[in-house]
């Protein structure tokens, strides 16, 4: 196909010296982006004028005060109050870094291309390089993409519905979150979330994984489950299955708890979905399934935030009829080329492995946060999560004090976001594109010198 027109556009030497300048041009000004600094006074009042009316079109405030200028160089990000900060959370694990200049780059030319937004009747090569990627490294059969990881998730279950009819029951884990519409709210373990919302489907719940006691916990699940199915003889449509309980707090099963579960859905006919919409490219292997060593267990499994297009992966025998599956959009060709970019050096850039960059980061990290707990173990507890999920329990999980502890971290320089119901976590969930020991070490200089300061603290 390299005799398209498109394709003659994009290598024309005049479009790749526009290229080659912008992206240079980025690099200058990002050259001025190095560490954190304060937001600038004569932006101060415009800035807060301006999070208050979008306070007010939003119908609520926002979480944190950010509103991005536009500009960032890897782990740090400017405001449009002029302000830098580390970003520890990066749009709750959207971002591969900021401003990276291969996704500048590889974004120029998804906006030259001729449409902002594809449809799912009328989608650009670029589709079918990111669905054989996924299809591939997956080990799935097939690729539908979604416009979102609600949608992803929603279109997983669908399938699942239609291959389970008449069963109209969802199994799913305590304290899991699986997002935001009708029926996602219905299985999120948060009753917050579904405040005021109509019944869609009857969720059952089973007990996670608890760490403190693998073989009781693994027994009174395995329990749960087979009760559940005795009284549902074959109600049940899927099990979802969150392998580290993100919203949750950081909670990670185990592969044993997750096979001993499988069997038994297996036995019975239950397809087992993988939610890995926040667990995809943060850990030695590409998917968490992968990781636990479940591949011949699961049937279907979303994926989403860092892949910058989401999308439903499932086996042939999960194949939904025509019809059931379709929408409007599936995404940019922006973000399709930038989901290149970043698959691409997920798989070869040395991210995975024992000896990968996300382990690494990983272990540099979590030694960090153990010498606070050893130093300030009233605060810090902890370390907790895996590869680039990482967490701890600040006073011993009171939620008004970990706000307080989020909010004053963001004054200081450094973004992060709480997690978690009965104990509150602070979590991390570094951009793996960008991030340097360097960063880790300022991030941790913040955490210690912002705990000082709280009056609480003491």
């Amino acid at each position: 196909m390299t005799d398209t027109i498109f394709n003659r556009f994009i290598q024309d030497s005049r479009t790749q010296s526009a290229k080659k300048q912008l992206v240079g041009l980025l690099k200058e000004y990002q050259a001025g982006i190095t560490a954190i600094r304060p937001p600038l006074s004569d932006l101060q009042t415009s800035y807060q004028e301006c999070l208050d009316e979008f306070s007010r079109l939003r119908g609520g405030k926002l979480l944190l005060p950010y509103l991005g200028s536009g500009m960032g160089n890897g782990a740090l990000v400017e405001l449009a109050d002029g302000s830098v900060k580390y970003d520890f959370i990066n749009g709750i694990g959207v971002y591969w870094g900021h401003a990276h200049p291969d996704i500048v780059s590889a974004a120029l030319d998804g906006a030259l291309q001729n449409t902002v937004i594809q449809g799912n009747l009328q989608q650009n090569i670029q589709g079918v390089e990111v669905a054989r990627i996924l299809v591939k490294e997956s080990g799935m059969d097939h690729c539908f993409f979604a416009s979102s990881g609600a949608m992803a998730a929603e279109n997983a279950l669908k399938i699942a519905f239609q291959k389970r009819f008449p069963a109209r029951r969802i199994l799913a884990f305590e304290r899991c979150f699986m997002g935001r519409t009708l029926l996602l709210s219905q299985i999120t373990d948060k009753p917050a979330f579904r405040e005021g919302l109509p019944d869609t489907a009857p969720i059952d719940y089973i007990p996670f994984y608890e760490e403190a006691d693998p073989e009781g916990s693994t027994q009174r699940a395995l329990h749960v489950l087979k009760t559940l199915i005795s009284r549902y003889p074959n109600g049940h449509a899927a099990m979802v299955f969150e392998f580290i309980q993100g919203e949750g707090g950081y909670y990670a099963g185990a592969e044993r708890f997750f096979k001993v579960l499988m069997e038994e859905l297996k036995q019975t006919g239950i397809p087992i979905l993988g939610d890995e919409i926040q667990t995809f490219g943060r850990l030695p292997r590409l998917f968490a399934f992968q990781y636990f060593n479940l591949s011949e267990y699961v049937d279907s499994v979303t994926v989403g935030k860092l892949t910058q297009i989401c999308a439903t992966l499932f086996k042939s025998n999960m194949a939904p009829r025509p019809g059931l599956l379709s929408q409007t959009f599936t995404g940019a060709a922006v973000a399709f080329e930038a989901a290149k970019v970043i698959l691409n050096q997920l798989i070869h850039g040395g991210f995975l492995g024992e000896e990968g960059k996300i382990a690494k980061i990983h272990e540099y990290f979590v030694a960090h946060l153990k010498v606070l707990s050893e130093k300030y173990p009233h605060a810090v507890q902890g370390p907790f999560g895996c590869g680039a999920m990482i967490a701890f329990t600040p006073f011993n999980g009171n939620k008004e004090k970990a706000d307080v502890f989020v909010q004053a971290l963001f004054k200081e320089g450094l973004i992060c976001f709480t997690a978690g119901q009965s104990v509150s976590r602070i979590r991390f969930l570094v951009p793996m594109g960008a991030i340097t020991f360097d960063d880790i070490d300022r991030a941790v200089e913040i955490i210690e010198g912002t705990l000082l300061n709280l009056p609480f603290s003491q």
